[in-house]
């Protein structure tokens, strides 16, 4: 299976899709408009190891919500990645059991290779 959990207002998630040359077998899930279900969260966690590999600590609300001062749980992260879409670093590629979290040139370049 090959699934991509994205932004689609996202720039970066934008240029990141059209820099991998998407096949058709590839599923987009837009996360703002089709919330993650906690089945494809925990499948995520499953394939990354934890929770806190998906979170996104650049979010705006972790600021707002002064989480850097608070000492999260694995629990913490994914009840925040499901709270809201904002939290899950992004994009997140599926690969059949491989899996690529966020838009570094590595990650990218990591995810091209797979896709190839």
């Amino acid at each position: 299976m090959k699934k991509i959990y994205h932004l689609s207002t996202c720039n970066t998630c934008q240029r990141i899709l059209k820099e991998l040359q998407l096949s058709d077998d590839v599923v987009l899930q837009d996360i703002k408009t089709e919330a993650m279900t906690a089945e494809q969260l925990e499948e995520m966690q499953t394939l990354s190891g934890s929770y806190e590999a998906l979170f996104s600590k650049r979010a705006r609300l972790y600021r707002e919500k002064d989480l850097k001062n608070q000492n999260l749980t694995e629990d913490d992260y994914k009840k925040y990645i499901l709270e809201h879409y904002t939290f899950l670093k992004r994009p997140v590629l599926l690969v059949d059991d491989q899996i690529f979290i966020g838009n570094t040139a590595k990650t990218v370049a990591a995810a091209k290779e797979a896709l190839a």
